[in-house]
């Protein structure tokens, strides 16, 4: 082309739908801006199979794993927009927003995104939005926040804006040259520290914890002087406490010291109250230079109480992590080696829930969702509000991983589906602590004829649980089919159907004869009462019957639009558990006039005096 030649592309917006392989509907994978020649030789899968391959500890996952190929490689030009949906509900000060990208060899880098809200479209909602130079897999991430900085020759102090209580001040010449820093602040929450506590009574002086400071020094020059970090670490809720009584102490005996001294000299001087004797605690460092070298305590480092519950100490080696821990009395290095590590263990966990309902309105149809506990009250109630009901009732909590995995099936004489054909398979759920990962099923029995002494079927859902380590590194990921069954359950959840009443086709000749004249009359009076009832919409829970909820789920499948066959079925139900030697009227007057039924029940006895049903 001349000079003055101009060359334009015309860059649009393509909304990418996709459906996520084993669904049936398509959601929104991205938006990607590109000249349209770019977006006729793109495609883009969602690979949420695969989501546990593209975390690490201290990363959540906040929107779908997608990926994004090319037909031919040649016309691609980048750098290429995408902006990814995602739904972030707890974030805070320590936490940032990035988009994982990842290549067929697992390689990643992170990048920054552009930004994080706005409309794509008619969608408006949060998107992370960044400029791309390759393709791959691509995720959102709520990641810890990374602050960089340079330490330069003439000193430092740096106060973190995670958290600014948080400071590092570095020394004239601290370094030779000037060097590069990275930090990441993950901080504990004392209800951590105290279910650690609940667990091992060994950690029982354990008071509190700083946060854990993650460090990368990238050019591990040796440090000239020492650098002074001050950081939070609350201090014992008891020594405020017994400050204000000390207090009020020191008033009482000084007012005892003055009437002493007045009459017994001698006994003034004896008088010595250790006001605070039972305030002082102890503050520990513990840090690691590497993972490999394992965690080890300081005892050389002084650790300085400061005012409003800050603590300071210099430090003169590279740590890659480090925490400062308080204690109420002294604990042996070998039980504070073992807390860090169980507290490291810890933050990277999420106690978490399976819950398995049934549709209230149809038992054959069952959702299981994994949920973290502290969401499992809400979890429930939109369980509820959707229909679906227990028992079984949720799980025992348990600790899984960011990308932990439950695998589970069905077994004894319940099988499930997703899609009504495909009975007795292995069923997944991916553990997020962010997302919901949640299947619905249909179920059914597998034998008719089996629990043939139980009014419904019987089976139990049994839940394994994977690692990230037990997981093939692989794109394609399948569902193993007994591999995992040689380990013991996580857990297990039991699950009932109601049966079938059996349907007879009788010739029509056939007449339905009642071996004396007290059933036939029984029949009448119930058909009569189950009438009355349903006029003024009685539901079957208000009855009071002494009935198995089965019996319910029963009558109400065999009878699902109409009140009146389901009362009077409820009360046929009823009788046939009753002794033929029962006073069956008398019991069911008694049941009408709990349900608030009185007048019902005056009006049983008389027709069933008379005789009379109509």
């Amino acid at each position: 082309p001349t000079q003055n030649t101009k060359i334009f592309f015309f860059f649009l917006i393509y909304r990418f739908l996709v459906k996520e392989s084993g669904k049936t509907t398509q959601e929104i994978a991205c938006f990607i801006k590109a000249p349209a020649t770019i977006l006729e030789n793109l495609k883009c899968n969602i690979l949420n199979d695969t989501s546990s391959l593209v975390v690490d500890d201290s990363e959540e996952l906040v929107s779908n794993v997608i990926s994004i190929e090319c037909y031919d490689y040649e016309k691609l030009l980048f750098p290429i927009n995408i902006a990814i949906p995602f739904t972030s509900c707890f974030r805070g000060n320590y936490r940032e927003i990035m988009v994982k990208v990842t290549d067929e060899n697992f390689q990643s880098n992170y990048l920054t995104p552009i930004s994080l809200q706005g409309c794509q479209g008619n969608h408006k909602e949060s998107f992370a939005e960044v400029k791309i130079y390759h393709l791959g897999v691509f995720s959102v991430l709520s990641c810890l926040k990374k602050e960089t900085f340079t330490v330069p020759k003439v000193g430092l102090l740096k106060k973190l804006s995670v958290d600014s209580r948080i400071s590092f001040c570095y020394q004239p010449e601290a370094f030779s040259s000037p060097a590069p820093m990275q930090l990441k602040i993950q901080p504990i929450e004392p209800s951590l520290v105290s279910a650690l506590k609940a667990r091992h009574d060994m950690y029982h002086s354990v008071i509190s914890t700083s946060a854990l400071v993650h460090v990368q020094h990238p050019s591990a020059q040796p440090f000239n002087s020492s650098v002074t970090i001050t950081l939070p670490c609350p201090p014992n809720p008891e020594k405020k406490r017994q400050g204000d009584e000390s207090e009020h102490a020191r008033a009482i005996s000084a007012t005892v010291k003055r009437v002493a001294a007045a009459y017994h000299p001698q006994a003034a001087s004896a008088f010595v109250r250790k006001s605070g004797e039972n305030l002082s605690d102890t503050l520990k460092l513990l840090g690691h230079g590497n993972k490999e070298e394992g965690w080890k305590v300081f005892d050389d480092i002084i650790i300085q109480n400061e005012q409003n519950g800050l603590v300071s100490f210099e430090l003169n080696q590279h740590l890659e992590s480090f925490v400062v821990i308080r204690l109420s009395f002294l604990l042996e290095n070998t039980y504070l080696l073992l807390f860090a590590q169980d507290l490291e263990k810890a933050l990277c966990c999420t106690m978490a829930n399976v819950i398995l309902y049934q549709k209230r309105e149809n038992p054959y149809k069952i959702v299981v969702l994994l949920t973290a506990s502290k969401e499992l009250t809400n979890e429930l109630q939109n369980l509820h509000e959707e229909g679906y009901f227990g028992p079984p009732e949720p799980t025992q909590q348990f600790p899984l991983r960011e990308g932990e995995q439950i695998l589970f099936r069905f077994r004894g004489n319940i099988s499930a589906s997703e899609n009504r054909e495909d009975f007795g398979k292995v069923y997944r759920l991916i553990f997020h602590s962010q997302r919901k990962p949640r299947l619905e099923l249909q179920i059914k029995e597998v034998d008719e004829f089996g629990n043939h002494s139980s009014p419904h079927y019987k089976g139990t859902a049994v839940f394994y649980k994977i690692t990230r380590e037990m997981i093939t590194k692989k794109w394609e990921q399948t569902l193993p089919y007994d591999e995992y069954q040689h380990q013991s359950p996580l857990c297990k959840l039991a699950l009932t159907l109601p049966k079938h009443e059996k349907l007879i086709n009788r010739p029509q000749s056939t007449k339905r004869i009642f071996s004396d004249s007290s059933e036939a009359l029984w029949d009448s009076l119930l058909f009569w009462l189950a009438e009355e009832l349903a006029e003024d919409n009685t539901p079957l829970l208000a009855l009071c019957l002494p009935v198995r909820r089965s019996v319910l789920q029963l009558v109400r499948l065999k009878c699902p639009d109409n009140l009146t066959h389901q009362i009077y079925e409820l009360l046929c139900c009823w009788k046939k558990t009753l002794p033929r030697t029962a006073d069956k009227q008398q019991l069911l007057s008694r049941y009408l006039q709990k349900s608030g039924r009185s007048d019902l029940s005056e009006e049983l006895r008389l027709k069933w005096q008379n005789k009379v049903f109509t």
